[in-house]
């Protein structure tokens, strides 16, 4: 996992800018910026690492956010392409996936002050940061499927309410 002396953005800060590889379901397939994420709007980035159980729990209901096709969503892993991709399979997820790898000294998680995963923030198309959150927090998916228009979380859910990254 990327540490760093960084601290998170905060709310209202511009976002770093990065261009990273991303996934494809060869190996890699070009490459994409914060730039380009967020002139198509509001983007959610979702740092994870495959190991994380709270990334393989929320995933799930990032990829129902995903769904939706009103909010795109980025995962942004910690780990090889191989393993993303695998990860992504199990997990049944469709959004796009980048790498930021060890091997590259992780530097956009540095870049964002990553200490746990799964960390997560809603970018404005002018590339502000609109939302900061840490971990699986019940009440903050929830909102961001309200901001995608679909109920994230279902009556027959079991979730708690929060897991620490």
């Amino acid at each position: 996992m990327a540490r760093g002396d960084r601290q998170l953005p905060e709310v209202g800060s511009r976002a770093p800018e990065f261009r990273l590889p991303r996934v494809t379901s060869g190996d890699i397939g070009g490459d994409i910026s914060l730039a380009e994420i967020a002139a198509q709007g509001p983007a959610l980035l979702a740092f994870f690492k495959i190991s994380c159980p709270v990334c393989q729990f929320t995933f799930p209901f990032l990829e129902r956010i995903h769904q939706a096709g009103t909010l795109p969503i980025y995962g942004i892993s910690q780990n090889n392409a191989r393993d993303t991709r695998d990860f992504a399979k199990r997990l049944l997820t469709t959004f796009p996936m980048l790498l930021d790898s060890e091997a590259g000294g992780f530097p956009v998680s540095n870049a964002y002050g990553i200490s746990s995963v799964p960390t997560m923030f809603l970018i404005e198309r002018d590339g502000s940061m609109a939302q900061v959150m840490i971990g699986w927090r019940k009440q903050e998916i929830a909102a961001l499927g309200v901001t995608a228009g679909v109920k994230v979380i279902r009556p027959e859910d079991n979730v708690p309410e929060w897991k620490a990254g």
